[in-house]
Order: structure tokens, then sequence, then C-alpha cells
């Protein structure tokens, strides 16, 4: 005999499988696209960052200075260390301020 907690427990289980199924299909499209790219480090303009790194950061274009090692710019893979900015140069890893 099936009880209403099984069918309950069924229910949802089915359910999280189906919203987890385009979550991690987003995901591997998302690193998919990034095949390429390198996030690279103090080498963005200000407001023209791609994205955030670290606590005090939001999102894509809030940087406040230009070169700001706590965000990054996508960049074509395998360039980042080669550029060079009046702060340094650029760094697959968040630093500075």
């Amino acid at each position: 005999m099936i009880t209403k907690t099984e069918i309950t427990a069924a229910t949802i289980a089915a359910a999280l499988a189906l919203l987890a199924g385009p979550a991690s299909a987003q995901m591997m499209q998302g690193e998919k696209m990034m095949g390429d790219k390198d996030k690279c480090y103090g080498v963005a303009l200000k407001g023209q960052n791609d994205c955030k790194a670290g606590a005090g950061t939001t999102c894509a274009g809030t940087s406040k200075v230009d070169y700001d090692g706590k965000y990054y710019k996508l960049v074509p893979k395998g360039t980042c260390e080669a550029m060079k900015t009046p702060k340094g140069m650029g760094s697959l890893q968040p630093h500075g301020s």
C-alpha cells in the first residue's frame, strides 16, 4: 500500500529532477562559452568589467576605477598575463584593493 507521504516524496523528487535539468544545462553552456576565454583581473577600465571578484564587489559594469584587481574582464585564453596596464600585468587571480 502506498501512503500519501510516499506519493508526496516522489512528487517532490520528480519536480526537483525537472528543475535541476535546465539549471545544469545552463551551467554547461556557460562553461562551454568560457572555454576560449580567461577571467583576467586588473585589466578592465572603469565600468567595463565583466563581473565580480570577492567581497565588496557586485557585477558587470560596476568597477569604480581603471585596472582594479578585484574585477575581471574576459579575454582570449592565454593572453591575460601578457596584458600590460599602467598598474601592472593582468592576472588570472584577483589581487589588490
